[in-house]
């Protein structure tokens, strides 16, 4: 996986003046696209849980994923078009996403309303984990920028993983 990123990176080059070091470039760029693999993943999971939820709760975890799903898909084109910034490569297709990606898909038949809800707040705790290790690669770097569109989702993400948390204590 991280040959193949490396090679993308070294195909697509962009010579962009910046006075972060080109290893931290290409070191930053690369966890960038793995980091927007998981963001699709966890949104497509998330719509996934959004369109097959049932139960008691239905209408408010519905709403809730949904409001989710919009706000983890918003982070999408913000990623990608900073890889390019900062002179890198992104991902160009599903099957790049799915060699790439960290969060395990759910293709599941059907699942239960609160085991969606705990595998999401896993999902979105261990995302946050992953933006919080970008960070401290952008931190670093001095990469200021990135580092900053991260401390941003990651407050999303931790407001996200406390409301699945609380949801799934009704259980």
């Amino acid at each position: 996986m991280i040959d193949e990123v490396v090679d993308m990176l070294n195909r697509a080059p962009l010579t962009i003046p910046t006075i972060i070091p080109e290893k931290a470039i290409n070191d930053i760029a690369r966890s960038l696209m793995v980091l927007l693999s998981d963001v699709f993943a966890l949104y497509l999971k998330t719509k996934n849980f959004h369109w097959h939820m049932s139960g008691s709760h239905f209408r408010d975890y519905h709403l809730m994923l949904d409001d989710q799903s919009s706000q983890i898909f918003s982070m999408t084109d913000a990623i990608a078009e900073r890889a390019r910034k900062l002179g890198g490569a992104t991902v160009r297709s599903i099957g790049q996403i799915s060699r790439f990606q960290r969060i395990v898909d759910n293709d599941a038949e059907y699942v239960k309303a609160t085991d969606m809800i705990a595998e999401l707040r896993d999902d979105n705790a261990a995302l946050t984990r992953n933006m919080r290790e970008v960070h401290t690669l952008c931190d670093g770097a001095g990469d200021v920028a990135t580092a900053s569109l991260l401390e941003n989702w990651i407050d999303e993400a931790e407001k996200r993983t406390w409301f699945l948390f609380e949801c799934g204590r009704d259980a």
